[in-house]
């Protein structure tokens, strides 16, 4: 996988100016899992017969584009169960108020992501305060914690504590199966080292934890189960060049195990060039 953080580092800080909530039509990853998210922001279905999960809810504006690809499948936006966050920016937490309300859903947020939710914008230890988007804010959430288990139905999901570009990162995992093949599927959070002007990872008071953070991140992806892997910016994982090649390869184009640990490799790439443009 190339190192896609420089390109992906300019679309978090255009963030706001960009037109996010447009997207490709949904389509499938493998078995009951589907990419309905926007064309720079991820948003992934998994379903089953008792109800489905949702991953991420891009901007506000990206509600309504997320609901006409769940019901372009097939699926209602009524039937899911669980919103999972992977972290509070508006580009992934933005959509979850109006979501909730079309769903009743649960929603789950890390601890810290929870305070930004509520909000409706991040916090002072978050190396984007105050040049994060503002959002609308929620007001019913559940708290998900590293290593713990969210079940629906067949679906079981796992929260792994992946910090670093926010406090409170959070990626998922999951089995999708399908006839007698079942592939791990993950959802990693954004590991870009982005900041407001004047906000240093190699020493922050606000964040002081950032670079430990960072590095458990990066651990954590490197080692965990990973066949197919979707990342909360799509293009930091390539997966527009793999929905291309799954016209040709179908679905097994979306297949790479190795791919959580480049994708947790081209991080840390990412962050040891931050830190060298830190040094005085």
């Amino acid at each position: 996988m190339p190192s896609l953080f420089p390109p992906v580092l300019a679309v978090l800080l255009a963030a706001p100016m960009l037109a996010q909530a447009q997207g490709p039509a949904p389509f499938r990853l493998f078995a009951n899992t589907y990419y309905v998210g926007t064309q720079d922001a991820s948003s992934v279905l998994i379903t089953s017969n008792v109800g489905h999960v949702l991953i991420d809810a891009g901007l506000p504006e990206s509600a309504a584009t997320i609901i006409a690809n769940i019901a372009a499948l097939g699926f209602r936006i009524e039937d899911v169960k669980m919103i999972m966050n992977s972290h509070g920016h508006a580009e992934h937490a933005g959509g979850v108020a109006e979501l909730q309300r079309r769903s009743d859903a649960l929603v789950y947020a890390s601890p810290s992501s929870a305070l930004d939710l509520a909000a409706g914008e991040v916090g002072p230890d978050d190396p984007q305060y105050h040049a994060a988007a503002t959002f609308p804010p929620v007001s019913d959430m559940r708290l998900a914690r590293d290593g713990n288990h969210y079940t629906v139905g067949p679906i079981r999901l796992t929260a792994h504590a992946t910090a670093g570009h926010t406090p409170g990162g959070l990626s998922w995992s999951w089995q999708s199966c399908e006839a007698n093949r079942c592939l791990d599927m993950v959802y990693a959070d954004s590991l870009e080292p982005v900041s407001r002007p004047g906000f240093r990872f190699s020493a922050s008071s606000e964040y002081p934890n950032a670079l430990d953070d960072f590095a458990h991140s990066f651990e954590v992806l490197e080692k965990l189960p990973c066949d197919v892997l979707v990342s909360a910016l799509p293009q930091a994982s390539t997966l527009w060049q793999r929905l291309a090649a799954s016209a040709d390869k179908g679905p097994d184009a979306f297949v790479d195990a190795g791919a959580c640990r480049a994708y947790a490799a081209a991080a840390r790439a990412a962050l040891a060039t931050r830190l060298a443009s830190e040094k005085p």
